[in-house]
């Protein structure tokens, strides 16, 4: 029944899009699952029934070992997963850059200090500021007092293997002549970046634009709960723990139920949408950039259209067929950067951030 039951209509009502896995590739394991589970049916069915009955009748102990067996194998990897933490707490590891506990945000990055890191055969440097903003050196803080255009999002928009002067906000900066501020943080959610805005945009004295990152292939860590984050009505909630095995199967296996999503689509939206209030508040300029790394399938369109058009929120769409990344790696090369850069130029230019905001 699974095999007929589990369609390509129903993954796409449940699988949401990767950012760490091609559509194509979802589509070839979901079928390759249904056949799978067909076979696995008629193994039980026609092999494996005959000979666990004819077991029980002979030998009810070995039938009582096994199930004992399975269940304290179950046990047993619950504690290598809880060993191995596949949970958002590998964003806490001690690795480039570092980051440390936030009982509001989840994490942030340690401020004040500089690192290294090799990402696509090159050494990458990361500095960050005493307020945890990366910059291009720690002697080189931001400046609230100047004019500064704010970006807000996740480890592409703080340009993951990308040297400082690579990165979509300094690229911004230097072709806007306005110092931009990078608040970006590895693996935040939608809300959580805008949590971080909330935070940090008063800090800021004349904010000339807040660019936030939005992608339809990072919808689902805005339906994660193992984190703070944000319901309905952007009530703040704290960290739901979960049992590591069941993290781990969530990453691996990305099952949400409709009901999920669609309340997910709606906080995503609701985010967004306040996000924007705070820089119009401000008289700063919002907008959302939205990168798309290969093509756009048909469930990714749908998202974009139902979380940005049906409210009304400006964005720009960059999109990217190949040659995007950076070798061995997940996160767009210095070219494909730039051409976000200039997308964000381009239509803030159009916008009133002009020659007035500038030193």
């Amino acid at each position: 029944m699974l095999a007929i039951d589990l369609t390509q209509s129903w993954f796409d009502h449940h699988l949401l899009p990767s950012f760490y896995l091609m559509r194509r590739w979802y589509v070839f394991l979901e079928s390759s699952s249904r056949v799978a589970l067909a076979l696995l049916g008629v193994f039980l069915l026609l092999v494996a029934r005959p000979r666990i009955g004819r077991l029980a009748a002979q030998r009810p102990s070995a039938l009582i070992a096994g199930a004992i067996a399975a269940v304290l194998a179950i046990g047993a990897g619950q504690l290598a997963v809880s060993w191995l933490h596949p949970s958002t707490e590998w964003l806490l590891a001690p690795i480039e850059p570092l980051r440390r506990p936030d009982p509001r945000l989840g994490w942030t990055f340690v401020p004040s200090r500089a690192g290294h890191k090799t990402v696509g055969g090159r050494t990458i440097s990361f500095a960050f500021d005493a307020a945890g903003y990366r910059v291009r050196s720690v002697n080189e803080p931001v400046d609230p007092a100047r004019p500064t255009m704010i970006f807000a999002g996740e480890s592409v928009m703080l340009g993951e293997g990308l040297n400082w002067d690579e990165t979509i906000p300094a690229q911004v900066g230097a072709l806007m002549e306005v110092q931009s501020a990078n608040l970006a943080v590895h693996g935040y959610a939608t809300d959580q970046s805008y949590l971080r805005v909330e935070s940090e945009l008063p800090r800021f004295q004349r904010p000339v634009a807040l660019v936030t990152l939005f992608m339809s292939a990072l919808i689902g860590r805005n339906l994660d709960d193992n984190r703070p984050h944000l319901g309905p009505g952007l009530v703040w909630r704290p960290a739901v723990p979960h049992a590591r095995s069941m993290s781990l199967a969530t990453l691996i296996v990305p099952y949400r139920r409709e009901t999920t999503i669609e309340r997910g689509i709606e906080v995503t939206r609701e985010v967004l949408r306040a996000t924007a209030a705070l820089a119009t508040a401000r008289g700063a300029t919002p907008l959302i950039v939205v990168p798309q790394f290969n093509r756009e399938d048909d469930v990714e369109r749908t998202l974009r259209r139902r979380i940005l058009d049906d409210a009304g929120l400006s964005y720009v769409f960059v999109e990217f067929d190949h040659g995007w990344r950076i070798p061995g790696d997940l996160h767009p090369n210095a070219l494909t950067a730039r051409r976000i850069a200039i997308a964000i130029a381009d239509r803030l230019r159009a916008s009133p951030v002009s020659a007035s905001t500038r030193d």
